[in-house]
């Protein structure tokens, strides 16, 4: 889902850097004294699997990728707030070093994957554990629909730029990414299902029931 350089204009570039800051500094401040130490392991492994993840790419249309993204897995296993650091260093670090979408759009791919598909998958995950109460069900459908949140988000930043036209971008962006979604839901479902059987009681919102939102 990275858009490259070039295919923002000025206005969409400087509005997501904005609510990208303004989204780290909200995750940053509520980190502060609230982050246990022993996660700091799972955290650098969870942001190596989601790198490497990451770098398999599938070209969709005016030049953007379809990928794995997993917010909603790193919400899963630290939190919101974590995870939406987690997921922004993994973009820096592809920015500058990999050339996996640029600089001017950073604010742009880091406002798409690690805050909107971070912050829509945990009020997706919170609000299905209220309809369905299965843990399962839940994180597919969080992962899922958050994903293609995601890339419609980066849809609508590409119309309102003028790079493509909204009818022809929006529908290609989500077709795809309904098929990228089913993959990420599936992934996300089975490595959850793994590490709560390795490390149970540790991911920090598999077992959130209706609530224990002040708790997060």
């Amino acid at each position: 889902m990275h858009i490259p350089d070039g295919f923002l204009d000025l206005k969409t570039c400087i509005g997501t850097y904005l609510g990208t800051a303004g989204a780290l500094k909200f995750s940053l401040d509520k980190l502060k004294n609230n982050f246990a130490e022993e996660k700091i392991p799972l955290l650098g492994l969870l942001g190596a699997f989601i790198f490497a993840a990451q770098m398999i790419n599938l070209p969709i249309a005016a030049g953007t990728s379809g990928h794995l993204l997993g917010g909603v897995l790193a919400m899963l296993v630290v939190g919101p707030w974590a995870a939406t650091i987690v997921i922004t260093a993994i973009l820096v670090i592809q920015a500058i070093f990999f050339m996996d979408g640029g600089i001017t759009v950073l604010g742009a791919n880091i406002f798409n994957m690690a805050v909107v598909q971070v912050f829509a998958g945990y009020g997706l995950y919170i609000a299905l554990q209220r309809i369905t109460k299965s843990a399962k069900v839940s994180v597919f459908l969080a992962a899922f629909l958050a994903t293609v949140i995601s890339a419609a988000v980066a849809a609508l930043e590409l119309a309102i730029s003028g790079t493509i036209a909204l009818d022809l971008v929006l529908p290609t962006m989500i077709g795809w990414h309904l098929l990228v979604g089913l993959i990420e839901g599936t992934i996300t479902v089975l490595i959850v299902s793994y590490l709560e059987r390795v490390i149970p009681n540790r991911l920090e919102l598999l077992n959130y029931r209706v609530g224990d939102c002040g708790a997060h």
